[in-house]
């Protein structure tokens, strides 16, 4: 998790954070995923399989950089959102519910959570696409109604303080 720590924060922001850390260690295929504010700024993240191959490529002298990070999948969800939102009005579609990207050597979900932030998933080419769409539906369920503007604004600041 490359949020702070627990200390300091409340007990919704710290559920959120929880909640975050199961849908990565319980769904198979799952590269990275973040929670983007709806002004595009990432709220929380998750990033394990990038946390590990930068640490096995420091031997090999692999340049470490942003691609793969968290702040690049924040980037990404945040331009899909707002792409997709965009093609929906011009459609007259009504509100976005879910985006996925299937790609050769992955795969991007983004899946709106009620307060019109965005939670993104980074995810293998394997993965099972029902099983991860499945558990960010639980994840949007269980965190919609947490998400306040107090919450959203203690997890910004929270974010603000890694950097």
């Amino acid at each position: 998790m490359t949020a702070t720590g627990t200390f300091g924060l409340s007990t919704e922001a710290r559920n959120l954070q929880w909640l975050l850390g199961n849908l990565v260690e319980e769904v198979p295929g799952v590269r990275s995923v973040a929670v983007v504010s709806s002004d595009g700024l990432m709220l929380l993240s998750s990033d394990p399989a990038t946390q590990q191959a930068t640490t096995a490529a420091e031997g090999a002298g692999r340049p470490d950089g942003p691609r793969g990070s968290s702040a690049d999948l924040a980037t990404i969800v945040s331009g899909i959102g707002s792409l997709t939102i965009g093609a929906a009005r011009l459609m007259d579609g009504g509100g976005v519910k879910q985006t996925m990207v299937a790609m050769e050597e992955g795969s991007v979900f983004v899946m709106s959570i009620s307060d019109g932030s965005l939670l993104g998933v980074h995810a293998t080419p394997d993965c099972d696409m029902s099983v991860v769409a499945y558990h960010m539906a639980l994840f949007v369920g269980r965190a919609g109604h947490v998400l306040t503007p107090e919450v959203r604004s203690e997890l910004r600041k929270s974010m603000e303080s890694t950097q």
